[in-house]
């Protein structure tokens, strides 16, 4: 890197990959080069940025110290090359137009919340953005979701439709501004609007006791942009429901101490059950809320600013339809400077979820948004800058002050998951059917899409599609392989199966989870892998879901599993816990009697036919699923006979657990031959839970000795497998380690037994990781070709 010397000059070329573009970077090259008196250029294309540095050795070495060690705060490096070329003779430095041929490889930024620095100037009433919704410079604001194509500059944002004023364009030129070469740069002068519409679309025209704002259309001669966010807020107030266009599209808004206006929401919505999340303005007011330690407070105010979730105080002022039967509250702070507006103009905390109907993605188009919307929102508060990407909130929670992914989207996607071992081809991994991801990768990088959501409906499919096509584009990937799940009536599985001149690789469900472990941790196995979670279609095709894999990410062996039961209706158990709980009590309670149950007389009309169903095997699969046992649990304890989303009745089941209970149901194992999988009965930990249930046991009680039961079975598997394999790792994932008081109770008796632990931390260890454990797979399996 010494460079070619001549009368005392060196020239360097320099390669620099990774999130480099949108971040501020080129500004950084240009004052630092400038302040060590280099000469040379710096510019974008579609590899990162590249740049040539001429002027003293010293200054040469200096500058390409500094340029990993004080990057800017929202770059993350992969990789810097220098080469010495001769000197030209450069008497100035300059930044080079942008070089948009050639395959792309450079990364895309995810939006990120708005710096202290915009702040100070959206609260400052000399500044001339203050109160101004977008806001923004190189170090916050707008990325992924307005980003049409790379290399990463205006004309290819959707704010190519807005014309730099004079002002602004003298600070995007200005190398000594912060909004050098910010790219989504504007004012009220020149930049997007807020428009406050009614239910149909029109200009809003008032409700009484709401100021009246007239001809509010973000057009010239309207209004200034305050007014319409003064009449949001103040409908906001009067418990009416707005739908407020964000980053990656549209929320629906409410007043979250107001039960009227929180139960109309839901009503609305048809989201029965299921928690809202709520914004609140700053880190005092979530701590009114919730208890926020310092873990959680670091990371509510990340740059990612996540949904996260945390216990709610007992005298929280939310309305209980925010988050019925559920002792935690998902919480928020701002992170546009549209939303600090809004609450702060407000003046309380506000419901804020996806501007969607139950089980469809996130409305972000604005026509899209007045058609499925307006039957929900009583006003629009919209703007005129287009949403490129549909991204919907990621949320988090904190595990042994760990944040861990439950829903990995805005502020995360599209940044890639690094994967040393790389990609011998280009891969398409297409995912599973709930909680749907894709993933693309190449080389060592693999592109996480943001959530999707449930393929179960045309609209779902549609941005399943159409995500694919973009990150093919923007990414520059042409899959050769392409991955997918074993169950032939997936979505994703068909969508694979009709895919062009492509290698398929199926990948079982829960191999996936496995494998998105070891991804995750950046290990290769082989490892103990328990996946637990609800439904994965087995090799045997049965339903599996409570598994003990011995695994690397090329291949797996079924160690072991829970003992399989009927499943009687299918699906219809999924939706309606109170059948597992007959399957249970049939099939591996024997004698219990069921009729002494309050599931029984609730349900008691039903329960022979369901029970025949099962004995008979007719619509009655066997499934060896973690999460039907937690629903017979649920539903024999009174917790809930029938859900409203996927989950529920564990999750309720959890917030009922007194976590202070140290006692634990005991599950026999059936080991047989070493060379056959073992099975583990949880139908002992059914029984358990009915006995304590009739010797008058609190309910708290038997929910936290069936989480710690669970826990123990952990265990004693991976101790029997660690006996047969020799192996000392074990890695857990599925969708039932969501449950911190199970995988808390889990990895510390597995530490206590002197197993190392892996967990997920970067992907949720639901369904949305499965797409990068279906692509490590094909990858795995490519190289062993």
């Amino acid at each position: 890197m010494s460079g070619v010397a001549r009368s005392g000059v060196i020239r360097t070329a320099i390669r620099v990959e990774g999130i480099v573009q949108g971040v501020g970077f080129r500004p950084f090259v240009y004052s630092l080069a400038t302040g060590l008196g280099l000469a040379g250029l710096v510019g974008n294309d579609v590899d990162g940025v590249f740049a040539e540095v001429e002027g003293p050795p010293a200054a040469v070495r200096a500058f390409l110290r500094a340029l990993e060690e004080d990057a800017p705060p929202l770059a993350t490096i992969e990789r810097v090359t220098a080469t010495p070329i001769a000197p030209v003779g450069a008497a100035s430095f300059v930044i080079a137009a942008s070089e948009p041929a050639g395959a792309k490889r450079t990364l895309v930024a995810a939006d990120t919340a708005t710096c202290a620095d915009c702040l100070r100037e959206l609260a400052d009433p000399a500044d001339r953005r203050f109160g101004y919704a977008f806001i923004n410079c190189t170090n916050c604001g707008p990325r992924f979701t307005i980003v049409r194509d790379v290399p990463y500059d205006r004309p290819l944002t959707t704010m190519a439709a807005f014309a730099m004023c004079e002002r602004c364009a003298a600070e995007y030129h200005d190398p000594a501004d912060r909004r050098f070469h910010a790219q989504p740069v504007c004012c009220p002068a020149c930049g997007p609007r807020l428009t406050l519409l009614d239910s149909v679309g029109e200009a809003f025209c008032g409700v009484p006791g709401v100021p009246e704002v007239p001809g509010v259309r973000g057009l010239p001669g309207a209004p200034s942009a305050d007014q319409p966010l003064e009449a949001a807020a103040a409908l906001l107030r009067a418990g009416r429901i707005v739908a407020v266009k964000g980053l990656g599209g549209y929320h629906l808004a409410a007043d979250a101490a107001s039960e009227e206006a929180v139960a109309a929401l839901r009503a609305r919505k048809h989201r029965e059950d299921k928690p809202f999340a709520v914004l609140a303005a700053d880190l005092a007011a979530a701590r009114g809320l919730c208890e926020v330690d310092d873990h959680a407070a670091v990371l509510l105010a990340s740059q990612a600013r996540p949904i996260v979730l945390a216990p709610r105080r007992a005298d929280a002022n939310v309305a209980p339809s925010a988050a019925p039967g559920n002792r935690q509250l998902g919480i928020m702070l701002p992170y546009t400077p549209l939303h600090h507006l809004l609450v702060r103009a407000a003046g309380r905390p506000l419901v804020l979820t996806s501007g969607n109907v139950s089980d469809e993605p996130i409305a972000f188009r604005d026509t899209d948004a007045f058609s499925r919307l307006s039957p929900i929102a009583d006003a629009f508060l919209t703007h005129d800058r287009a949403i490129h990407v549909r991204t919907d909130d990621s949320v988090a929670r904190l595990f042994r002050g760990r944040p861990t992914l439950i829903r990995r989207a805005r502020g995360y996607a599209p940044e890639p998951v690094v994967v040393r071992a790389g990609f011998p081809r280009p891969v398409l991994a297409c995912g599973a059917e709930l909680k749907n991801t894709f993933c693309l990768a190449k080389e060592r990088h693999a592109f996480v899409s943001p959530h999707i959501g449930d393929l179960e409906n045309a609209e779902t499919l549609r941005s399943f599609t159409e995500g694919i096509e973009h990150f093919r584009r923007l990414f520059d990937i042409e899959p050769r392989v392409v991955a997918h799940d074993l169950h032939p009536e997936y979505l994703s599985t068909k969508y694979a199966l009709d895919a062009w001149d492509v290698d398929l690789v199926g990948v079982q469900h829960h191999h996936a989870h496995i494998a998105s472990c070891l991804a995750d941790n950046d290990a290769d196995g082989p490892v103990i892998g328990v996946a637990f979670d609800g439904t994965g279609f087995g090799t045997d095709d049965t339903i599996w879901g409570g598994e003990f894999l011995v695994a690397d990410r090329a291949d797996f062996t079924r160690g072991g599993h829970l003992a399989p039961v009927p499943m009687p209706g299918g699906a219809a158990a999924i939706r309606q816990p109170w059948r597992m709980a007959a399957a249970y009590l049939d099939a591996a309670c024997p004698e219990a009697e069921p009729e002494r149950l309050e599931v029984w007389r609730r349900n008691a009309e039903r329960w022979a036919a369901v029970v025949s169903m099962a004995r008979r095997r007719v619509n009655a699969p066997l499934t060896s699923s973690a999460g039907r046992l937690f629903d017979a649990v649920a539903a024999i304890v009174g917790v809930k006979d029938a859900v409203h989303y996927e989950g529920q009745a564990a999750i309720e089941l959890e917030q009922l657990a007194d976590p202070g209970e140290r006692g634990a149901y005991h599950a026999r194992m059936e080991a047989g031959e070493s060379a056959r999988p073992f099975g583990i009965r949880g139908g002992d930990l059914v029984s358990a839970a009915v006995a304590d249930l009739a010797a008058g046991v609190p309910r708290a009680v038997i929910a936290a000795r069936f989480h710690n039961g669970v826990a123990a079975l952990v265990e004693d598997g991976c101790a029997l497998l660690r006996e047969r394999h020799g192996l000392g790792t074990v890695a857990l994932s599925g969708g039932v380690f969501q449950n911190t008081l199970l995988l808390g109770a889990a990895v510390g008796r597995l530490e206590a037994r002197g197993f190392r632990v892996l967990t997920h931390s970067r992907v949720p260890c639901n369904d949305g990781g499965i797409s990068l454990g279906q692509a490590v797979v094909a990858a795995a399996r490519d190289r062993l070709a």
